[in-house]
């Protein structure tokens, strides 16, 4: 096969599956802009033959990359290629993987569901919970969005064996949450100036928060009680956790600070926090309170960025041995 005309110095070369919709078009965001990365190709069926650009215009300057339509196989055989990223709809990368053959040599990042629960020699990609056994996968199953926001909120409680009762949540996601293509729920007319519940106690990134929590409090056994809302917005979710607690905020505090002292991007805050804090960065921020015997914790997480590519990059940086914050030190907006 054809190695790789544009490689780059001291650069990955990287091919992402499924690159015209929303998770696809924030990697290419983040991977242009990447010190150690170059986008060896875009994958698009839809897209096939047009700039990105053309689909993703605020990119207009930034690359002159055209989205890939040719036969998958020859461009996973590429001399040089380093690692995929599987952006496609949920279901696809099982498809994906079980039709073409991958060189040994090449990593995967998959952001869908298939593979969150480990199977096939997937590692689950919370850095903040597995940091050393992503290091050394070759086959990464990159968390949801919801999931990670809600582990992250609950991440040191578990760690210490404090979970001691059911698990409350109410998280409300934007509408990037339900991906690219239009539905009833998802069009302008409908969810401006609109709120509503969907999947109140059933939604599917539950069967990975309850495996998390397990991986860090042996014998883990309480309900999650996960009540999602649709946000009228683009970007962001906040999740508001609860569940009994016997010590106090100064205690919480001082657990929460500890466990995510060595991680890069989440962080404890001690004022209350809001979403433009973390938009459009690969940040976690966490507010804790103490009511009653129940500890609150708010979490906000930007869901494409932390809650899906901007993580997928953070995984890519921990399985090549790069800084895990190369790429990833954005900027909200904040106002």
């Amino acid at each position: 096969m054809d190695s790789l005309t544009h490689k780059l110095i001291n650069s990955l070369n990287i091919g992402i599956i499924g690159a015209a919709g929303y998770t696809g078009g924030e990697l290419i965001r983040i991977l242009v802009n990447h010190p150690n990365a170059n986008i060896a190709f875009a994958h698009s069926k839809s897209q096939a033959g047009k700039p990105v650009y053309a689909t993703h215009t605020d990119l207009l300057g930034d690359t002159e990359l055209v989205f890939s339509g040719d036969d998958i196989q020859p461009l996973l055989d590429l001399q040089g290629l380093n690692a995929i990223f599987l952006c496609s709809g949920h279901g696809e990368s099982k498809k994906f993987l079980d039709e073409y053959q991958l060189p040994e040599t090449v990593k995967v990042i998959d952001l869908s569901t298939d593979f969150r629960n480990e199977s096939n020699g997937f590692v689950y990609g919370l850095p903040e919970l597995q940091r050393e056994a992503i290091k050394g996968a070759t086959k990464i199953a990159n968390p949801g969005c919801f999931a990670t926001s809600i582990e992250l909120a609950v991440l040191p409680l578990a760690n210490a064996g404090l979970i001691q009762d059911d698990i409350h949540v109410s998280a409300v996601t934007g509408s990037t949450g339900a991906g690219q293509a239009l539905s009833a729920t998802t069009h302008f007319t409908w969810r401006n100036n609109n709120m509503s519940i969907y999947k109140a106690f059933t939604h599917q990134h539950l069967t990975e928060i309850k495996m998390t929590f397990g991986k860090l409090q042996a014998g883990f056994d309480k309900p999650v009680n996960f009540v999602p809302y649709r946000g009228d917005y683009t970007r962001g979710i906040i999740a508001n956790v609860y569940t009994r607690y016997e010590g106090t905020l100064e205690e919480a505090k001082a657990l929460y600070k500890a466990y995510y002292a060595s991680h890069p991007f989440t962080h404890v805050s001690d004022s209350p926090i809001d979403l433009k804090q973390i938009v459009n960065t690969n940040k976690c921020f966490v507010h804790l309170e103490v009511h009653d015997g129940q500890l609150l914790v708010t979490s906000i997480i930007d869901n494409l960025t932390k809650g899906a590519s901007g993580q997928a990059v953070q995984n890519m940086n921990l399985l090549f041995g790069l800084p895990e914050d190369a790429g990833l030190r954005l900027k909200a907006p904040a106002f």
